[in-house]
């Protein structure tokens, strides 16, 4: 009965990251012999299988072996990751990336009205529990029903991606500075002086009130904004409450602050235990 190796081939990316005290000629002449880097495997591929009898060509699965041995010990170690945990999550990430999360039927948000020129804008967005923007809703005035339609189903295609798992940072790089008409001025919003679109204005308001991007915005905050989602700041069951029932886009992540002037409000709302 005669026997058979299978031999397969992987293609392996990865990469190596040096920590260097000096940025000169000398110090990246002096990287590639460094063996001190942090390995990264970025993927692993098959390349192809080959079968051959057992006991031909002894000679390249000695070369084979070599190279093996040659090889650091993080990417040997990192390789075998992939190919025994890391195949599934391949697989399985357009499974993954198709599921929505919808939003639920009672939801936070709010309704910001402006002025672009002589257009007046309302910006209607709804959120999830934890406060993460979910959809957008766009109304407008003296358009034509193409234009509103166009927009309303304009802002259910952002939803749909926002809900898919779509970054907000993506569609506000897209979209900040787009330039069409109607476009000037705005009146109505205490952040946003000037537009050059509607779309403009739609995702500067978005990435100030939701991302806290305030080098988008054309006026300083009123209040000292400080990012309260960390986690020292979840003990104050109070300050969980609020923001629970608070949207976190109509108040602009400002919890502590706009809680300044509710200190009996706060006595009154303390549970028994």
């Amino acid at each position: 009965m005669k026997k058979y190796v299978v031999e397969t081939y992987y293609t392996c990316t990865f990469k190596t990251v040096h920590t260097l005290n000096n940025l000169n000629d000398a110090e990246l002449s002096k990287i590639d012999k460094r063996t001190d880097g942090d390995v990264e495997v970025i993927d692993v591929k098959l390349n192809n299988r080959k079968t051959k009898k057992l006991g031909a060509k002894k000679e390249e699965k000695s070369n084979n072996s070599k190279i093996d041995t040659n090889l650091p010990y993080k990417i040997t170690n990192q390789i075998n990751d992939l190919t025994s945990e890391k195949k599934d999550s391949l697989i399985n990430a357009k499974v993954k990336n198709k599921a929505r999360f919808k939003m639920p039927d009672r939801r936070k948000g709010y309704i910001q009205k402006a002025q672009i020129g002589d257009h007046k804008v309302y910006l209607h967005t709804g959120e999830y529990d934890d406060g993460k923007i979910g959809e957008i809703f766009i109304d407008t005035n003296k358009e034509g029903e193409l234009v509103k339609a166009m927009m309303n189903n304009f802002a259910i295609a952002i939803s749909l991606g926002l809900q898919y798992g779509v970054p907000l940072e993506e569609y506000v790089d897209a979209f900040i500075d787009t330039k069409f008409e109607p476009s000037g001025n705005v009146n109505g919003n205490d952040r946003i002086l000037s537009a050059s679109s509607i779309l403009d204005y739609v995702f500067r308001e978005l990435a100030i009130s939701y991302l806290g991007k305030e080098e988008l915005a054309h006026t300083p905050s009123i209040v000292n904004t400080k990012n309260l989602d960390n986690e020292n700041n979840e003990d104050d069951k109070f300050l969980k409450i609020v923001k629970n029932i608070t949207s976190k886009g109509f108040i602009r992540s400002n919890y502590k602050e706009k809680l300044v002037d509710l200190t009996d409000v706060r006595i009154n709302l303390k549970t028994k235990n």
